[in-house]
């Protein structure tokens, strides 16, 4: 069973590097070594002190723990700026884990379709890793992954080895090309036309920017899964993690309780949820 850390324990970041031009990988560890103890999906709250707090999904799978997770921050505000600047040894606050994660139990047995897009990989990300270092428990792996532009894609090397591996199939294309790119071209509904599916057996993933769940939804849909086997991520929306802030409330949702991880039949027709 999960332990949740509600108030700020000073965790120590181990390593830090690169995965594109404004993201970067923080590797975590909690004080004594301790796991995390997350469910792939999950969030947590960190805190840079003086600066304030920001929540990010969990990166890493907790087959791959080892004492320690992962979570990819974008430079975009106060928070993610300095945390870009601090070095590997320097201190953070968490809270966490918190929020309903994906219900890995329930697609055993089943195909798996991830389509993230962006930012929208990390958080499946473990989920992925999971998957992979259980492999033998699972049908098809297919990953459908695009960017905007070639320099965005996050965690290439790892993608590189998904598309090397036999037992996956991973597709990955960027909206513009440019000399760099030998790849696919287009947005990431155009991989879906060459993917054939067995829809009642197939449990689709999917995490993005607003705009991509309409139409990677009517893509997903239009292959006949149905609405309870296609899982969203709505990470974006989290802010204080327990439900006191309302910033996460969709109707009578509060993502950060409830989720960040839904089925489509339980968003569907949710104002503001998409």
């Amino acid at each position: 069973m999960t332990t949740t850390i509600y108030t700020p324990e000073m965790a120590r970041m181990v390593a830090v590097r690169d995965t594109g031009p404004l993201e970067k990988v923080f590797t975590i560890e909690l004080p004594d070594g301790r796991s995390l103890d997350h469910s792939p999906g999950q969030f947590v709250e960190v805190s840079v002190l003086g600066v304030g707090e920001a929540p990010f999904g969990v990166a890493s799978s907790p087959s791959r723990s080892n004492g320690s997770f992962e979570i990819c921050v974008r430079r975009v505000g106060d928070v993610t700026n300095a945390m870009h600047r601090m070095q590997p040894g320097a201190s953070l606050g968490i809270r966490g884990p918190f929020g309903e994660g994906f219900p890995i139990e329930k697609m055993r047995g089943k195909d798996l379709l991830f389509a993230p897009g962006g930012m929208g990989l990390p958080p499946l990300r473990s989920l992925i890793q999971q998957v992979l270092d259980e492999r033998g428990s699972f049908g098809r792996v297919i990953i459908l992954y695009g960017t905007k532009r070639p320099e965005e894609v996050l965690f290439r090397e790892e993608l590189d080895e998904w598309v090397a591996r036999d037992d996956v199939e991973c597709r990955i294309t960027v909206d513009r090309g440019d000399e760099t790119w030998d790849g696919h071209v287009g947005v990431i509904t155009t991989l879906f036309p060459d993917v054939s599916i067995n829809p009642r057996n197939t449990v689709a993933v999917t995490c993005g920017p607003p705009i991509m769940y309409r139409f990677v939804l009517m893509e997903l849909l239009g292959k006949g899964i149905p609405e309870t086997q296609i899982y969203l991520s709505l990470e974006r929306r989290m802010k204080c993690g327990v439900g006191k802030c309302g910033h996460c409330q969709i109707n009578n949702l509060y993502c950060c309780q409830d989720g960040p991880v839904f089925t489509y039949a339980q968003i569907k027709g949710v104002e503001e949820a998409l």
